[in-house]
């Protein structure tokens, strides 16, 4: 069933969505607020974009150009609807395609910023077995490992760019492996919490190419009070663009 619904009351933005496939989540939101976005970037780039929240968030935090990737045609529909409706076609390119086929499709260094939202289980957990197709790709590591992805970012990244996504906590050690063998040196992680007394379930993360060894622990983003309500820290991160 298609739905426009509110972005989390972000300036006023809309997003298309089939809630019968699946919605944006917080995951995006906090993504897109968390990835550090410099006056002089030019090129940014958003892989696994899904219906687009990352990159209509991020069209609020700069003036860069925008290519969102997403390799499945229905969800890459619900994307150029949301584009089309917050009028920023002239911001945002959609480019529906294999997120491994980046690497020839782009010179390399070209993007001053990257984020990703990947899909959070490998083949195999959590059963991919009678799950819609649309969910699955979404959610498993179907159309592309973190090693493919890593390797497809380090290529195109400038040298010194960003890097920003989020993950799950349980695969942090494995992130971090990968990271500095693909030349994405750690700058910068923040551990998501959903209640103040549970464990983490999430974490954002935020590389530089090349760069030099010092990693940043961040406060944690502790997401809702004990009574399921957001917590004001989250509230007011909403409302930041």
């Amino acid at each position: 069933m298609k739905v426009v619904n509110d972005l989390l009351g972000i300036s006023n933005m809309k997003i298309v969505q089939d809630l019968d496939w699946f919605a944006f989540s917080l995951d995006s939101v906090l993504l897109a607020q968390f990835a550090s976005v410099h006056l002089r970037d030019k090129k940014i780039l958003d892989l696994c974009s899904g219906n687009a929240p990352i990159p209509l968030i991020l069209s609020t935090r700069t003036k860069a150009s925008i290519t969102a990737v997403e390799i499945q045609p229905d969800i890459c529909e619900l994307a150029k609807e949301s584009i089309q409706l917050n009028h920023k076609e002239s911001q945002i390119e959609l480019l529906c395609m294999d997120l491994r086929a980046i690497k020839n499709y782009f010179e390399s260094d070209t993007f001053d910023l990257i984020t990703m939202n990947p899909p959070y289980f490998k083949v195999g957990e959590k059963s991919v077995k009678n799950e819609d197709s649309h969910k699955t790709i979404a959610r498993h590591e179907v159309a592309m490992t973190l090693e493919d992805s890593f390797l497809t970012i380090s290529k195109v990244l400038k040298n010194n760019g960003r890097f920003a996504m989020v993950h799950r906590t349980d695969r942090f050690v494995e992130i971090l492996f990968l990271l500095k063998k693909y030349h994405l040196e750690p700058k910068r992680v923040q551990f998501i919490y959903p209640k103040e007394k549970s464990e983490s379930n999430l974490f954002l993360i935020e590389s530089i190419k090349n760069g030099k060894t010092g990693l940043k622990l961040l406060p944690p983003c502790i997401v809702h009070e004990e009574n399921g309500e957001y917590r004001k820290e989250i509230l007011d991160l909403f409302e930041k663009s």
